[in-house]
This record gives structure tokens, sequence and C-alpha cells, in this order.
């Protein structure tokens, strides 16, 4: 399992490092770039190992494995980084992108509170990402100060980013038309790039066979529920990536990257890693899940909303309560699972 969750990381960081370098040769902008490949590469391990527990009908690592990371996001990672030194917030965060991670995770204890998240729950969240990738690149005068949450929520509504994914298809088919390949590519790195992705793609795929298969097993020898190995051992080694670039962030005084980072993660592992399992093989939720974990997300989430409202700055001290908060959640699983 160990073997399997480090060619799972370590393969995820050599993807988004290749296919980054691909994109910058083939002219896409850096915006764009970390828009989209950077935002969804630190949550490829979750992403990776997730679909493969759908793919083995293992539901209770998927969701276990998407709410503990979303847990460990905030108590861990933000927790460790605040303690090391004080983040910096902007107000962009709270009013867009804070409030869409929460409404992410109350929408999530919505469409579970029945026990399961079928195929048309997971096709919304997969919408919602969607709707959030073009939201975010909009022309933001436009909506005259409502480039927030409620704009969000209006964009979504009209479906006006399905007609323009299906213009940018066009539009790029048109491009290539009238604009012949440019040869000035360096193919020596691009070959070298491309080899480097697909190696990667096979550690990923590789590592995340290993770690859910023998995940599985474990919890199976040990008695303990698949939901409890998903939140914990799954949880917090797939957030690795996370957790790397945030302290590292902290500490060159960086904080709006680690607070920027975390949200983001977060908005990805509910919206696009439950909704692309969920289509795969429907999801089954665990009363553990709605009654406990899931609230202790949301509390969570409210939590670093409001410090990040606070003056604008994450102190020492919030940073040392989620610490706690993070290490009573997994005392308080052992507890109340009996393990």
């Amino acid at each position: 399992m160990i073997l399997g969750l480090v060619l799972l990381v370590k393969g995820s960081d050599y993807f988004i490092k290749s296919a980054s370098s691909i994109a910058r040769s083939l002219g896409v902008s850096d915006f764009v770039i970390g828009l989209t490949l950077v935002a969804i590469g630190t949550s490829i391990p979750e992403l990776a190992s997730s679909i493969a527990a759908s793919l083995e009908q293992s539901s209770g690592l998927v969701v276990g494995n998407v709410v503990g990371s979303n847990v460990a996001n905030i108590g861990l990672i933000v927790g460790m980084a605040a303690a090391l030194a004080v983040i910096r917030t902007e107000r962009e965060m709270l009013v867009r992108d804070g409030y869409i991670m929460l409404f992410a995770a109350v929408l999530f204890l919505a469409f579970a509170s029945d026990g399961e998240m079928g195929i048309y729950e997971a096709g919304v969240f997969l919408l919602l990402y969607i709707a959030y990738l073009f939201f975010l690149v909009e022309d933001k005068p436009k909506y005259r100060g409502k480039h927030d949450f409620r704009g969000y929520v209006r964009y979504f509504l009209r479906f006006g980013y399905l007609a323009r994914i299906w213009g940018g298809v066009g539009g790029i088919a048109r491009r290539g038309e009238r604009e012949p390949a440019k040869r000035s590519l360096q193919l020596s790195s691009m070959a070298k790039d491309v080899l480097i992705l697909v190696a990667a793609a096979v550690a990923i795929v590789v590592g995340a066979n290993y770690l859910i298969r023998e995940a599985i097993y474990i919890a199976q020898l040990l008695a303990v529920p698949d939901v409890v190995i998903g939140i914990t051992l799954i949880a917090v080694g797939t957030c690795l990536p996370e957790f790397t670039i945030s302290v590292s962030a902290a500490r060159k005084g960086y904080g709006s990257i680690v607070v920027g980072n975390i949200i983001g993660s977060n908005i990805v592992n509910i919206f696009l890693v439950l909704g692309l399992s969920g289509v795969i093989s429907p999801l089954s939720v665990e009363g553990l899940t709605t009654s406990v974990t899931g609230v202790f997300m949301v509390i969570l989430s409210l939590l670093l909303l409001f410090f990040i409202r606070t003056e604008w700055v994450i102190k020492r001290r919030d940073g040392v309560l989620f610490l706690i908060l993070y290490l009573s959640f997994i005392v308080s699983l052992v507890f109340l699972t009996g393990i």
C-alpha cells in the first residue's frame, strides 16, 4: 500500500510538470495552465484513487477519501501552515471561492442524506465544476461587482458555459485550419515530456490500483470499515501534494497560495472527484459520514471562512486550533468505530 501511495503521489507530481511543459509548448497561457492543470493537479491522487475505488465498487473508500482529504486540507494543512507563519487572505477568497467551497460541502451532505449518491447527483457535481472553471475566466466588469458566489449561481443556472464549450471546440478546429503548426517547437523536448507524461500516467494508474486493493485488504483483515481507512490513511496520503505546496508557500510568505490551493482542492474533491466517481458507479454513503465526518467537514469550512474574514488574516493561534481540532477528530473517529 505504501508503494502504491508513493507511485501515486510522485506520478502525479511528474504528470503535472510534463503536462504544463507540453501546454506551454503548444502556446497555452500560464493563466489557463494554473486554472486547470495546477488546480486539478494537486487533486490527482484523490481523483485516481477514488476512480480506482469506484471501479472496485468500494464506495466507502471513495467518500471517505474525499471527506477525509477535505478535513485534512483545512485541519492539518492550513493548521500547519498557519502555525508556521501568519497567512494573509483576500476578500475574493471569501465572497467567491470560499462560499463555493462551503456550498459544495453542504450540497454533498444534502445529496448524501438518503444514504447514496446516484448518477444524477454526480452529474450535477460535474456541471457545477465545469461552470466554476468558466466562471473564473469570465469578464469581471460585466458582472458589475457580482463576480461572487451569487454571480456563480446565476451563471450556473443559465447554462451559458455549455455554449462556450461548444464554441471553444469549434474555434480551436477553425484556428487549426487557418494556422499551420509551428515548426519551431523543440521536438526532442516535446518527445521527452510526452514520455514522462505517459510514464507518470502509468505510475498513477498502478499506484492507485495497489493503494486501493491493499487498503481494502487491510480494512478487511482488521475488520475496519472502508470509510475509516479512506478518511485516515488514504486521505492523509493523497493530500501530500497540497501539504508540500502549502507548507513551502507559508514559509516563503505566500499565504494567498496556501488558502487558494486548499479552497480550490476542496472544490475539486467534491465537484470533480465525487462527480466522476459517482458517474462511474453510484456511491453508497454510510451513516458515519452524514452524521459525523461530513458535518465536521462543513464546520471546519465555516471556521476557515470565519478566520479569513477576521482581519483578513489567519493567525498562528488559529492554525494551532485547527491542528487540535484535527487531532480530536481522528481520536473521536477511533472511539466511534471501536478500532
